[in-house]
């Protein structure tokens, strides 16, 4: 179940530690039919805030919904129902009769119902991507001059795709590296979206006083994805990863006198 649509039926439901199993199938015939759904799909004014999913404890393999779950009374083989629900003459056994009713609203393991992934359940596979640690590259090479700005550049990829297998849907996800932190050693910082260049088409650039300093780059990377070819969507939220450093050593330089006829 994608957030904010849709809505996923089950044919059992079970309880266990306080939360609600739903099943596809059922072990027997069973007096009623369940509909799942968003709080707010099932009525006016009701929160659809994925908050309320992270509420619910789950392991990493299991889905876990905050769920609004409706039931219907089905056809007995004596042809009524177990809650006294009139049914139409000649309804089949087995078949579902009135309307929905609200039965509770509560935290609903839904795995086995094999819904889509949903943006919450992407970005935790997102973290784990084995996104590159682009390396710090500074110019001049070697020993650097006070006075002399220190160049600072990445020359890794800056976007990736993968695809991956989440339940049996194939995601593809696209990352991209869109914001670049320099670590630079001397207590500064340095944020913004340019991976730098080398000289002379360098953007990135930061003046030192004298002393050996290892400068470093954190990338934060964004992402959006499909699912089984869909519509492409945000990747909520952001990861990092941090790169190889590279040290230096600046120094002062001297001007020295010396005699021309020596």
């Amino acid at each position: 179940m994608a957030i904010g649509g849709g809505a996923l039926t089950a044919a059992y439901l079970a309880s266990e530690s306080g939360t609600f199993i739903a099943f596809a199938t059922a072990p027997g015939p069973q007096p009623f039919t369940y509909r799942l759904l968003r709080p707010c799909e099932s009525s006016t004014g009701n929160d659809c805030s994925p908050v309320l999913d992270q509420s619910c404890e789950a392991a990493p393999d299991r889905v876990v919904r905050f769920l609004t779950v409706q039931s219907r009374p089905l056809v007995q083989p004596d042809g009524t129902t177990v809650d006294g629900t009139p049914v139409p003459a000649g309804w089949p056994v087995g078949e579902p009769v009135g309307a929905w009713q609200a039965l509770t609203v509560s935290c609903v393991d839904v795995t086995a119902l094999n819904p889509a992934p949903s943006p919450e359940e992407v970005f935790r596979y997102f973290e784990r991507l084995p996104l590159p640690q682009l390396p710090t590259h500074q110019q001049p090479p070697g020993n650097a001059l006070v006075g002399l700005p220190v160049i600072l550049f990445t020359d890794g990829p800056t976007t990736q795709t993968h695809t991956l297998d989440i339940r049996g849907f194939t995601v593809d996800i696209r990352a991209t590296a869109d914001a670049f932190t320099w670590h630079t050693g001397d207590g500064t910082a340095l944020t913004g979206t340019d991976p730098g260049a080398p000289y002379p088409h360098h953007t990135v650039t930061h003046d030192y006083p004298s002393g050996t300093y290892t400068a470093s780059l954190t990338t934060t990377w964004s992402g959006t994805y499909s699912v089984d070819g869909g519509a492409s969507l945000d990747v909520p939220g952001t990861t990092t990863t941090d790169g190889l450093p590279v040290t230096f050593t600046v120094v002062e330089a001297h001007a020295v006198l010396t005699d021309p006829y020596d």
